[in-house]
């Protein structure tokens, strides 16, 4: 995966989604959408992960709230999840709408994850087992961003 920064990154802010079982087949310029996997464990501190073994379990899907606000924080509900405050290896990768080869929004993440673990591992980061993938459309481009939680 050419082009991927990956960064140290301090989310200041919470990001809020609503829970949801089925999410869309991909995103659109009208929708944000967030997965949170628990990692298997053995897999997530491999600096070369079985591919087919490191997503481990799907904790939560879910679409972006309206209100992002810390107003948000005070209305949270069973089908609100969040992605916390914290420190978060982060990486992303943008795709042009007209791409040839646009991303498989389900299955790409995971070569931008390990691309990502591997780097950290190398830096040696202590990463958790706790992985978001976020996807939303800005500035003309899909986006695919990536956070690993870096223990503090």
């Amino acid at each position: 995966m050419e082009g991927i920064s990956i960064v140290n990154l301090e989310l200041c802010s919470p990001l809020f989604y609503l829970s949801v079982k089925d999410l869309p087949f991909k995103p659109n310029k009208n929708n944000e959408f967030m997965l949170h996997y628990e990692l298997n464990p053995a897999q997530s501190r491999n600096i070369e992960p079985d591919r087919e073994q490191l997503p481990g379990i799907l904790v939560f899907s879910g679409v972006k709230t309206e209100d992002n606000s810390p107003r948000q924080q005070d209305k949270l509900t069973p089908q609100t999840v969040v992605l916390p405050t914290g420190k978060y290896l982060f990486s992303q990768l943008r795709t042009d709408l007209d791409d040839e080869k646009p991303l498989n929004f389900y299955t790409d993440w995971l070569d931008l994850a390990i691309e990502q673990q591997k780097d950290g591992l190398w830096e040696r980061y202590k990463l958790e087992n706790k992985l978001y993938v976020r996807y939303l459309f800005e500035d003309g481009k899909f986006v695919t961003q990536v956070f690993r939680v870096i223990k503090t």
